[in-house]
């Protein structure tokens, strides 16, 4: 899907709003390895409707996408530290979905003040 890039204020405010939601969620990985994530989740939900049809919006999909893959592996990580053998291989995917996690940011800060849209899958397409 191609984006239209037009730099109104209203589009600059919401560029501005993704900039803090990832400096949100960075912030939140390396101070609580990403626990505190879900505030600025909660953000990105509310204010991703807002910037529908612009780049803009696959960086809230990215964002939203980014926090539920790092839930996903860094509880897969909790459960199997419960085993005290399963402890070395929890740390190795714990580190790995971190390491994933600020990729991802990064990634997604650079191609922000690009102001390039990320890549998301599609939706499939519905026969009718």
């Amino acid at each position: 899907m191609d984006y239209q890039v037009t730099f109104d204020a209203d589009t600059e405010s919401r560029k501005r709003w993704l900039w803090w939601l990832y400096l949100g969620h960075g912030a939140s990985v390396v101070c609580s390895l990403g626990m505190l994530s879900f505030i600025p989740l909660i953000i990105n939900y509310l204010k991703k409707d807002e910037t529908e049809g612009s780049f803009l919006y696959t960086h809230h999909q990215w964002q939203i996408r980014s926090f539920w893959w790092y839930a996903v592996w860094f509880s897969v990580a909790c459960l199997i530290a419960l085993t005290i053998i399963g402890i070395p291989l929890a740390m190795l995917i714990w580190a790995g979905a971190w390491i994933w996690k600020a990729y991802r940011l990064t990634r997604g800060f650079i191609y922000l003040s690009d102001n390039k849209p990320m890549p998301v899958p599609s939706a499939p397409a519905q026969d009718h």
